[in-house]
């Protein structure tokens, strides 16, 4: 049982808090029952992540036992038999999309997409160089429009923009680690990386990493979303979506991390302190500062 816990990588599925996204800046987290359907947005989404986790460990268990750290994943190492993790992760995946479906039709439809990428990914997409990329942050694009789709509501063209533009930086940063770590045998781990180098990278994460703070910076100061919001406090978040990103671009340059994007989040205490400061200002200026008119 503990190996097919380690199989579906619960500490990743910090990524799935993006679902949170829609019921928050719908303005709608006091709201009992559309914050339980999003509550059981991420359950779905937590499960579904574990069924790619498994597949992709199916499917690069040969790979994996040439990895340094990968070896000692379940199926890398033999503690888990692939055909019992082809069983687990079929049945997980009708759970987690007959759950989906008994929430909503539309968010079952977005789930389901997500899947579909995501095996699409560990087939193929992450063998072409930019789409691997590209792919992954489709999939927290999904998980945004999903969180939205739950509840009913449309999720802002900015903050789709800004997913993309985030998972962007984090999983070129996850390459570019990737690329120094295995150093000569990054191809033979993975041939994709055999297309990148340590330049481009940085060139690439130069760029997203600028338009991240930009878009996000508009996000806050255009008039849509004063309007939506009635007021300006938004914009007194940039500060800390700025140090977040400059403390990010530390540890992947001075620290070597970023491989494990949750885990950089989880055991970093300057970044933790940072996000959760960012999430408590976005907080008071949308449910406290923007109604009582402060600013």
């Amino acid at each position: 049982m503990t190996h097919l816990i380690r199989l579906l990588r619960p500490r990743q599925w910090t990524k799935n808090l993006v679902v949170f996204a829609g019921v928050a800046f719908a303005q709608r987290a006091t709201n009992s029952s559309d914050l339980l359907k999003a509550l059981g947005a991420l359950g779905v989404f937590c499960i579904l992540s574990g069924v790619v986790y498994v597949v992709n460990d199916i499917a690069d268990r040969e790979a994996d036992r040439r990895h340094p750290a990968k070896r000692h994943r379940p199926i890398a190492s033999g503690d888990v038999s692939v055909r019992t993790a082809a069983i687990l992760a079929t049945v997980l995946a009708v759970i987690a999309l007959s759950a989906a479906v008994a929430l909503s039709v539309p968010f079952a439809t977005v789930a389901g997409a997500y899947l579909a990428l995501m095996l699409a990914y560990s087939r193929w997409l992450k063998h072409t160089v930019i789409l691997d990329v590209f792919s992954i942050s489709a999939g927290f694009v999904l998980r945004a429009v999903a969180g939205a789709a739950v509840i009913g509501v449309e999720i802002s063209s900015w903050l789709i923009v800004c997913t993309i533009l985030l998972s962007l930086f984090l999983g070129m940063s996850k390459r570019r680690h990737e690329l120094l770590m295995l150093e000569t045998g990054a191809a033979n781990h993975r041939p994709i990386l055999a297309e990148y180098s340590p330049e481009l990278l940085d060139q690439m994460i130069s760029v997203v990493t600028s338009s991240t703070v930009i878009a996000y910076a508009l996000y806050t100061l255009s008039p849509e979303t004063v309007a939506k919001f009635h007021t300006h406090a938004l914009s007194l978040t940039i500060p800390f979506v700025l140090y977040g990103i400059f403390r990010y671009l530390y540890l992947v340059h001075k620290r070597d991390l970023g491989g494990s994007p949750e885990r950089v989040l989880l055991e970093d205490k300057p970044l933790l302190v940072a996000v959760a400061a960012w999430a408590v200002c976005v907080a008071v200026a949308i449910y406290y500062v923007g109604p009582h008119r402060l600013l």
